[in-house]
């Protein structure tokens, strides 16, 4: 959206997380212009790891790099504890947001197998291949890892809730990456111990992509709301996480540099696929893409609001 490029390019992009007044206006701007039925917060899943010690830039061109990157015990040990106050600045964007916005507001956190992966990686990566090896060479160190960010993100996500965010989603970007007996033994305990301490009473959402043959595993770990990305079907993933929880999804991004009326059959199978049943979440399989066209955004919107209404 050029309203957003035009604040970003004034305040680059870790200004305008950090200044509450912008973070709230592109949040506001685009839940407006896009006619959706709720708004997630301006922010990154990576801001909670500078209070926790870490050096963060995000390269032009490279993504967010980490410099000092977390590869041994020693490494861990030297990570702080997180306080809450030193994000103060998304807090104040959610209370400017939720006075302005017609909508529910959505906080959001990285899940700690995602954020586990930029520390030791230092930056985003194809294979996690320094990730997983930590993880099997020292099960001790990684647990010790997962324990310090499951501890900083509830207390995060807690304060979001105390600032007046609506429903919380986990983004787990990473987690398809994982056999699903290593996430059963290296994430699984962690991501229950992380939602036991959310607060219960909003919605939480967890969301990872690649995850086709993780849905079980996300299932056991928690949440009243599973995201879906678009390797799966979403009537049949649905079947098999079970008729008790809610799923989100799951459009595939790229969907939406189609011709509208494209875009329109694309929703309209998805929305077939839910049935009618209540509980499913309408949403991409992944966050918008670069010079998607905001007048396909608008109109997927529209189409899911009157077909959901037949």
């Amino acid at each position: 959206m050029a309203e957003y490029r035009a604040v970003r390019d004034r305040l680059g992009f870790l200004g305008l997380c950090k200044t509450p007044e912008a973070a709230a206006e592109v949040t506001v701007t685009a839940a407006e212009r896009l006619g959706v039925d709720a708004a997630i917060i301006f922010a990154d899943i990576l801001l909670i790891l500078e209070p926790m010690g870490a050096t963060l830039e995000y390269a032009t061109g490279d993504g967010p790099v980490i410099h000092d990157p977390v590869r041994t015990g020693a490494d861990v040990d030297r990570l702080r504890e997180f306080h809450p106050e030193t994000l103060g600045y998304v807090y104040d964007a959610i209370r400017l947001a939720r006075r302005d916005l017609s909508v529910p507001l959505i906080g959001f956190a990285g899940a700690p197998f995602t954020l586990a992966t930029y520390l030791v990686e230092g930056g985003a990566s194809s294979t996690h291949q320094r990730t997983k090896t930590l993880m099997h060479a020292d099960p001790g160190a990684w647990d010790a890892l997962m324990g310090a960010l499951v501890r900083a993100l509830g207390t995060y996500v807690n304060a979001q809730i105390a600032a007046g965010a609506q429903a919380i989603q986990l983004f787990d970007s990473w987690v398809g990456a994982l056999a699903p007996a290593d996430y059963r033994r290296h994430v699984l305990p962690h991501m229950q111990a992380l939602v036991a301490a959310i607060d219960p009473s909003v919605p939480l959402i967890n969301f990872g992509t690649g995850t086709g043959g993780l849905l079980e595993c996300l299932r056991a770990a928690g949440g009243g709301v599973i995201g879906l990305d678009w390797r799966v079907d979403l009537d049949a993933a649905w079947a098999r996480l079970g008729p008790d929880v809610a799923v989100q999804g799951n459009l595939d991004p790229v969907t939406l540099f189609a011709p509208i009326e494209a875009i329109r059959d694309a929703a309209a199978r998805i929305l077939g696929q839910a049935g009618g049943r209540p509980g499913h979440v309408f949403n991409l399989g992944h966050g918008v893409l670069p010079d998607t066209p905001v007048d396909h955004v608008r109109a997927l919107v529209d189409t899911v609001h009157e077909l959901s209404a037949r």
